[in-house]
């Protein structure tokens, strides 16, 4: 591990700190493995934060094998690797607390100490004195100082103590930033705060005490990115976030709508040169390793942080951008979208195409009639800002005068059968004309609607052997409300790839197995369009 005073290092003038390791690992359907928690902290390394709080060693085995691995394992660039432990036990020196012997042993620079700054949690949860509580934060930063650690000392409840008992909150601040700690952070660790509540307390401790402050925020109002942010309004100069806003209840404060708001909004320079355009990347990446969907509407980096709808916007758009986005989405990685649906006008459509490489070439016929279609289509059940490849070919179609076709189907039928023995089968029968020839193909499948995607491309492949690659990677089934009484509209959406990239297409009938077959269909087509492949007829 390269020498944490580095000179690739961000400046230390300001702190962005980075505990998904440590508390966004304690969101509920997170479970890292030693792997993940390193392949993590190389995308956080990559992205530039200036230190990774890894976990609590000592505490459980996987931890510490952490930081024994990342040491060995991690060339880290940009970031100092910080162990996560609390002060020594009541009673105890800091010398002999196994615990701190832990946070050594770990070999991180940095050490970071959770400390009881709430006068009850002191009484009723560490069950000592106010005074005692005091002497465990002084003997363990000066110990860990004295061993050439640097220390930050996280005030857990801090502004819950604050309210309760503010003579004694300080009291803490005071104790660790005299005893050596470099920054006290102040911990809203129920998230209950408001801003302006966190502004205002975070200035009157700095006034106060003069320690180097920083700030730690839960999510449960909804203002842990706006509370982080408050808190430096008022002077804080540490910021103590989580990737993709991950954490225990509903979250931690968002480290990239923090970061980037931090330099395209307030002018600081905190990540490291060009870094900020690798961050909706970074996201969806550490996304990926936790095993969850990355958040479409998330700021910044969500798909549709930079999505347009509504034709009054895209109308603006097309005359300048800026007029309905706050920042150009290439600053931090991202792209505009525009979306076609029934709320589309002709500045849409147009937009769109130009975004697939279809030139419309200014015809305001060929556009409404688009317009028109779309329309007409969405009415009926049909949604096309989730359905690209569907859109592109519906366009492609009105611009070249007819739908873009490779085969033609004479009838399909797909069976479910349950057998006496209680086993299922599902086969599936698809006669079509391709290249002037009449194809019969019969497949198996792990359902009705599988039997018929393998039925269909087993039926092309010898025409087209580009279908062999294509894989339907995603399903999606949505009942429409019903029309007539019990009768009901199912939208189905197909993802599918061809191990280049991925399209989505869709289709709507009146029974689910219908609507499949469309959206299969045009997946097919859509395929052979993206191979290059000129229709036959």
């Amino acid at each position: 591990m390269k020498d944490a005073t580095g000179p690739d290092r961000p400046g230390d003038d300001f702190h962005v700190f980075d505990t998904t390791l440590r508390d966004g690992a304690q969101r509920e359907g997170i479970n890292l493995t030693v792997a993940d928690k390193l392949t993590i902290a190389r995308h956080l390394d990559d992205f530039g934060v200036g230190f990774i709080e890894g976990g609590w060693p000592g505490a459980n085995p996987r931890d510490t094998e952490f930081f024994a691995r990342a040491q060995a394992e991690i060339d880290f660039r940009h970031a100092q690797l910080v162990a996560f432990g609390s002060t020594r036990r009541a009673g105890v020196a800091a010398a002999d607390d196994p615990q701190v012997k832990a946070l050594l042993d770990s070999g991180a620079p940095v050490i970071t100490l959770v400390a009881k700054s709430h006068d009850r949690h002191v009484e009723l949860a560490l069950r000592t004195t106010l005074d005692e509580n005091l002497a465990m934060i002084r003997d363990t930063v000066e110990y860990l100082r004295s061993q050439g650690r640097r220390v930050f000392l996280d005030c857990e409840h801090f502004f819950d103590g604050y309210r309760a008992n503010p003579g004694y909150a300080k009291q803490v601040v005071r104790t660790a930033s005299e005893a050596g700690a470099d920054v006290v952070v102040l911990c809203d660790t129920n998230g209950g705060m408001l801003p302006a509540q966190i502004q205002a307390v975070v200035a009157t401790v700095l006034a106060d005490t003069g320690a180097r402050l920083g700030v730690h925020a839960q999510d449960d109002t909804g203002c842990a990115v706006a509370n982080t942010l408050a808190a430096v309004d008022a002077g804080a100069t540490h910021v103590q976030c989580t990737a993709n806003g991950y954490g225990e209840r509903v979250g931690n404060a968002n480290l990239f709508p923090v970061v980037a708001a931090l330099q395209l909004k307030y002018g600081r320079q905190v990540l490291p040169e060009g870094a900020l355009a690798e961050m909706t990347r970074i996201s969806h990446a550490i996304a990926e390793v936790v095993n969850l969907t990355p958040a479409t509407h998330q700021p910044y980096v969500g798909v549709s942080a930079f999505a347009h709808k509504g034709g009054l916007h895209a109308s603006a758009i097309k005359v300048d951008p800026d007029l309905y986005q706050h920042i150009d989405p290439e600053l931090v990685g991202n792209t505009m979208r525009m979306l076609v649906s029934d709320m589309a006008g002709r500045a849409s459509i147009e937009l769109k195409g130009k975004e697939l490489g279809v030139d419309l070439g200014g015809d305001r016929d060929l556009v409404g009639r688009v317009v028109a279609r779309v329309k007409e289509r969405e009415l009926a059940g049909y949604t096309y800002e989730a359905a690209d490849a569907s859109f592109e070919l519906l366009l492609r179609g009105e611009l070249e005068g007819r739908d873009r076709r490779y085969f033609r189907v004479e009838s399909w039928r797909s069976i479910a059968e349950t057998r006496p023995d209680g086993t299922h089968a599902n086969e599936a029968t698809v006669k079509l004309w391709a290249k002037g020839e009449r194809i019969v193909a019969t497949a198996e499948g792990n359902g009705p609607v599988n039997a018929l995607d393998r039925a269909l491309r087993i039926g092309l492949e010898r025409i087209y052997p580009q279908l062999a690659q294509l894989e339907l990677v995603d399903y999606k089934v949505r009942i429409l409300e019903g029309k007539h009484g019990s009768e009901s509209t199912t939208r189905v959406l197909v993802s599918t790839s061809d191990g280049k990239g991925e399209w989505s297409t869709v289709g709507v009938a009146e029974n689910v197995i219908a609507a499949s077959w469309q959206a299969l269909e045009d997946a097919c087509t859509y395929g052979l369009l993206r191979a290059g492949v000129e229709p036959q007829e």
